[in-house]
């Protein structure tokens, strides 16, 4: 018996006999044995007299096997309608994220916006997101276009409110040792130029996605200052990228070897991640992530006794605190005396 397979979360349909039969996944049991994977729940509806047909019934079968007016407005409808409009007025990133979200929500496209319930609603959402963020873009995606679909009282505009998210469990970042930043510069100065990616990063507080949008036009060596590459928060967009002095030959290598197209780095998310971790194996320093970079800026400034907190917050970027109030609001310069010291 060979099942035909539709996108994630959107059904199959087998044959049994002369007839084909739909069967979607609505949920899963965790295994009684941790090492195995979940069980998935499924609901089937069988007698079809082909494939096609049995397939197209999977959406309904989703929804709790109620047959609707094929002219029902289907959750797509309100998706485009969304996109249309509020969608437009968010920021690139939001947008990613967003999209991200709506391709994770596969099994709930074609269905009905009427029949959509709780329980479907939750068992969509559980079934595409592990982690508290992904399931947190969905939610929060399927409040917006409720929002659209209660103004045309199709549904109550609150039901994505009852989407239980999964638990947020927030490692500890950890740090680069010295004795790891060594190792990068050793591979460097050794003619491994993937070590600058990393070093980069370290020196300058970087974030993964600023660092793969950097030009050459952003970075002014004379200033030692990069602008125009802050994503996601207003501080981050509009405060300088300071440079450390340690780093000016780098950066000037950087320049100097940028791709034809004025990126620092390959424009690729694939590649920075892959170059990134290649440059950490070759330095023999443990496997940490992207993020690590910028936790080790900031833990490198905040054990300083020498550096104030809110000269650590504008060399991070970060928003002022009232616990920083105390503190005189630094200057850039301020900010490149701090990095010298990394």
């Amino acid at each position: 018996m060979r099942t035909k397979s539709r996108g994630n979360g959107t059904g199959t349909a087998y044959k049994r006999g002369n007839t084909w039969t739909a069967q979607v996944v609505v949920g899963f049991h965790l295994n009684s044995d941790p090492d195995r994977s979940p069980i998935p729940i499924k609901r089937t509806r069988g007698g079809f007299p082909t494939k096609k047909a049995a397939l197209e019934y999977c959406p309904i079968l989703l929804a709790g096997g109620v047959e609707r007016p094929k002219s029902a407005p289907r959750l797509s409808h309100y998706w485009e309608t969304y996109k249309a409009g509020e969608y437009m007025h968010l920021s690139d990133s939001k947008r990613t994220a967003y999209r991200i979200a709506w391709d994770k929500l596969k099994r709930l496209h074609d269905v009905p916006v009427d029949l959509i319930t709780v329980d479907l609603l939750r068992s969509a959402v559980s079934a595409a997101c592990s982690t508290y963020y992904t399931a947190k873009d969905c939610k929060q995606l399927l409040t917006n276009i409720y929002k659209l679909i209660g103004a045309d009282g199709m549904a109550s505009k609150d039901l994505p409110s009852y989407i239980i998210l999964p638990k947020l469990e927030e490692k500890e970042r950890t740090p680069f040792t010295d004795e790891e930043i060594l190792r990068l510069w050793d591979c460097y100065d050794k003619g491994d130029h993937l070590a600058a990616l990393p070093l980069l990063m370290i020196y300058t507080g970087m974030m993964p996605g600023e660092v793969q949008q950097l030009r050459v036009e952003h970075i002014d060596p004379d200033a030692r200052t990069i602008t125009h590459a802050g994503l996601k928060t207003k501080t981050r967009k509009q405060t300088p990228i300071v440079i450390a002095a340690a780093i000016v030959p780098l950066v000037m290598d950087l320049i100097a070897n940028a791709q034809p197209s004025g990126y620092i780095f390959p424009h690729s998310e694939d590649l920075f991640y892959s170059n990134y971790y290649k440059a950490l194996s070759n330095a023999g320093t443990r496997k940490l992530t992207p993020y690590s970079c910028r936790h080790t800026t900031a833990t490198a400034l905040a054990i300083s006794e020498n550096i104030a907190p809110q000269t650590v917050t504008r060399v991070m970027r970060w928003s002022t605190s009232k616990m920083l109030d105390r503190y005189a609001h630094p200057q850039t310069e301020d900010a490149l005396t701090a990095v010298d010291a990394i």
